[in-house]
C-alpha cells in the first residue's frame, strides 16, 4: 500500500509535465487560427505585402528610366553630329591634300625659260600682257612631267599641264576642278602632233603687241594650246578636284610684294621665266561629298560667285575692305561671305572648307 502510493506521487510530476506540453502543443497550434480569425492575413502574407511595391513607387521609377533613356538618345544623337563633321572635315582635307600635293609637283617641274610663253593672269595694262580672270582661274605651263602622250612619235619628257573649274554646264565636270597633262613629242619628230612651242608661239593667249618681236611676223602666231585657255573638252582632261568648285592663285614676288601681275615692273612686262616670282599662292574652295548633294550646279555656281577674286576692290558682301598686303587676306574674305550665306542650306555650308597654299619656285633658267 505504501509503495503504490509512493508510485502514485513520482508520477503525478511526470504526467503534470506531459499534460502542460501537450496544451501548449495545442495552444501553439491554435494560436495562428486565432490570428488569422481575427486580423484575416498570415504572417507570410504581411511579409509579402511589405516587400511589393506601390503605384507611386512604378510611377517615380518609369519617370527616371525614361529620362535616363532620354539622356542616352542626346548623348549618341551629339555623338552622331560630332562623327559627321569630323568625317565632312577629313573629305574636304583629303581632297585639297591630294590637289595641293599635284600641283606641288607640277609647279617644282616648271619649264622656266625665258623663251616659252606661260598662260597666266595679269592685270597688266597698256601693251603688257593682260590676261583679266574674273572668277575661277586658269593658268597653263610646260612642266617636265609626264602625261597623255600620242599613240605615235617619240616622247618627250615635256607635258603641257594647266588647270581649270570647268564652267561649261553642258559638260559632265561642271564645277569640278580639271587638270590638263598633255605630253609633248620631241621636236620634228611628228607632223601632226604639236612639240614644245617657242616664243613667238604663244600656249593658250594672243600675245600682245608690246611683247612680239620685231620685225612683227607675218602673220600673227595663233595659240597652240587654245583649250588650255578657255572651257573647250580635251581628251587630256581630267578630274583633279571633284569637290573644288573655287580656284584663285595670286603671285609674291621676289620684292615680298602680293600682285596679279608675274613680274616686277617697270623692267620687265612679260613673264619671262617667271623670274621675278617666288611663289604662286593657290586659294581653293571645297565642299564634302554629303554636302554636295545637297545643293544644286546653280546654287554652287552663284556661291562661288559670292567669292571674290584677289586684288578686288569692292571686298565681300558684309566684309570689311580687304588689305591685300596682308597673307591670308584673301582666306579671310572668302570666309566672311561664306558666314554671310543664308540661301544656301546651313548642312551644306557646314561642309564648306577654304584652303591656301604657297608653291615656291626653283629659280629661272636665264
Amino acid at each position: 500500500m505504501r509503495q503504490e502510493t509512493i508510485t502514485k506521487r513520482n508520477e503525478s510530476p511526470v504526467g503534470a509535465t506531459v499534460s502542460a506540453a501537450v496544451l501548449d502543443a495545442t495552444k501553439a497550434t491554435r494560436l495562428p487560427l486565432q490570428r488569422r480569425g481575427a486580423s484575416g492575413f498570415t504572417l507570410q502574407k504581411q511579409r509579402e505585402r511589405a516587400s511589393a511595391f506601390t503605384l507611386a513607387e512604378l510611377i517615380v521609377s518609369v519617370g527616371v528610366l525614361v529620362l535616363l533613356v532620354f539622356l542616352a538618345a542626346q548623348l549618341l544623337n551629339s555623338a552622331a553630329t560630332v562623327t559627321t563633321l569630323d568625317q565632312k572635315q577629313m573629305d574636304a582635307d583629303s581632297e585639297a591634300r591630294q590637289l595641293f600635293d599635284r600641283m606641288a609637283i607640277d609647279f617644282a617641274q616648271m619649264v622656266k625659260r625665258f623663251d616659252v610663253d606661260y598662260y597666266v593672269k595679269s592685270s597688266g595694262t597698256g601693251q603688257l600682257r593682260k590676261v583679266l580672270q574674273l572668277g575661277n582661274d586658269q593658268i597653263a605651263f610646260y612642266s617636265a612631267v609626264p602625261g597623255y602622250y600620242p599613240a605615235t612619235g617619240a616622247q618627250s619628257s615635256v607635258s603641257l599641264v594647266a588647270y581649270r573649274v570647268n564652267s561649261d554646264s553642258t559638260s559632265s565636270s561642271y564645277n569640278k576642278m580639271e587638270r590638263l597633262g598633255k605630253g609633248l613629242v620631241w621636236n620634228a619628230v611628228s607632223t601632226t602632233d604639236t612639240p614644245v612651242v617657242f616664243m613667238p608661239i604663244p600656249v593658250a593667249s594672243p600675245l600682245p603687241a608690246g611683247e612680239l618681236p620685231s620685225p612683227t611676223p607675218d602673220p600673227l602666231p595663233t595659240p597652240a594650246w587654245p583649250q588650255a585657255g578657255n572651257m573647250t573638252a580635251d581628251a587630256a582632261y581630267e578630274r583633279v578636284g571633284p569637290q573644288v568648285f573655287r580656284f584663285e592663285y595670286y603671285y609674291m614676288l621676289k620684292n615680298g610684294s602680293f600682285l596679279t601681275i608675274p613680274w616686277i615692273g617697270p623692267a620687265h612686262s612679260s613673264p619671262y621665266g617667271m623670274q621675278d616670282v617666288s611663289a604662286i599662292v593657290v586659294d581653293i574652295a571645297v565642299i564634302d561629298p554629303k554636302s554636295q548633294v545637297l545643293v544644286n550646279d546653280a546654287q554652287i555656281a552663284t556661291l562661288a560667285a559670292k567669292l571674290i577674286d584677289y586684288g578686288a576692290t569692292t571686298p565681300a558682301v558684309g566684309c570689311s575692305t580687304p588689305n591685300w598686303n596682308n597673307a591670308g587676306e584673301l582666306r579671310r574674305q572668302w570666309q566672311c561671305a561664306l558666314d554671310g550665306t543664308t540661301a544656301i542650306p546651313r548642312q551644306a555650308m557646314s561642309g564648306i572648307r577654304l584652303y591656301e597654299r604657297a608653291f615656291y619656285l626653283s629659280p629661272s633658267v636665264q
